[in-house]
């Protein structure tokens, strides 16, 4: 079922694709005020997490405009070079996948299907570049794109630092950071010109000696054709384990082909 598949691959298939991208209509936002702070970017990244491995276990809840779903998620990182997400429902694994910075691969049980390829190829398919990066900051409460590396309109809305890239035409994104540890608050990605937008929300932080980390994510992601809304609920976590990251096809899965 491809509710699986966007629960398991929440940054993949929520970030932007074409036909099933991520959209929501831009509502308005009060500016309180306009200040500028340059450093404001330099001290979100002085919350930088910094592990080796960590473990999540996770419940999720899907809802779109015809379904809902609860189950759970194991999440399972060793930085920078692998992550292996399991989706549950009532104990039974109903997908598994597998990224890393070169590879994209996962399965899902109801229709017997996998997909095997590369961030160039799914990139194409879904019409946004993706990588490795984002899907590992989003799990963690960092900004999806490195901040250092952009320019930004900064603003004071809603009590938080609203850092506002339009270099692209056709593209908005908004990362907000609260004004006193500069953790991310929530991010914005919109197609205005198609009323599209993904909104990502994080709540309940807790610090580890390893530093910060959301426990709670909320997605919300409304396009024309419906509205899809995810919530990640992280109810344990543990860093630096020794972790194994077990993934093979079941045998008999039709391969997903991507042109």
């Amino acid at each position: 079922m491809k509710k699986y598949i966007i629960i398991l691959l929440v940054p993949v298939f929520m970030i932007s694709c074409k036909s099933k991208a991520v959209a929501v209509q831009n509502n308005p936002t009060e500016v309180v005020e306009t200040k500028t702070d340059k450093k404001a970017i330099e001290k979100h990244y002085d919350n930088k997490l910094d592990f080796k491995t960590l473990y999540i276990k996770a419940s999720a809840k899907y809802v779109d405009e015809k379904q809902s779903q609860n189950v759970t998620a194991e999440i399972r990182i060793e930085k920078d070079k692998q992550i292996l997400v399991s989706v549950r429902f009532l104990g039974i694994t109903m997908a598994k996948a597998l990224i890393t910075p070169t590879s994209v691969s996962y399965y899902e049980k109801i229709n017997g299907t996998y997909y095997d390829g590369d961030f160039t190829s799914l990139s194409k398919w879904l019409g946004t570049e993706l990588d490795y990066s984002k899907v590992q900051n989003l799990l963690v409460g960092e900004a999806l794109d490195d901040l250092r590396k952009g320019k930004y309109t900064q603003t004071i809305v809603e009590n938080l630092f609203s850092l506002e890239d339009q270099k692209e035409a056709n593209i908005k994104k908004t990362f907000f950071l609260d004004p006193e540890k500069y953790l991310l608050q929530k991010e914005q990605i919109s197609q205005p010109a198609e009323n599209r937008m993904l909104e990502i929300k994080y709540s309940d932080s807790k610090v580890f000696d390893q530093g910060t980390i959301p426990t709670a994510i909320e997605i919300n992601a409304v396009q024309p054709k419906g509205k899809t809304d995810i919530n990640l609920n992280y109810n344990n976590i543990s860093f630096n384990e020794e972790l194994s990251f077990p993934y093979s096809v079941p045998s008999g899965y039709k391969k997903v082909i991507i042109k």
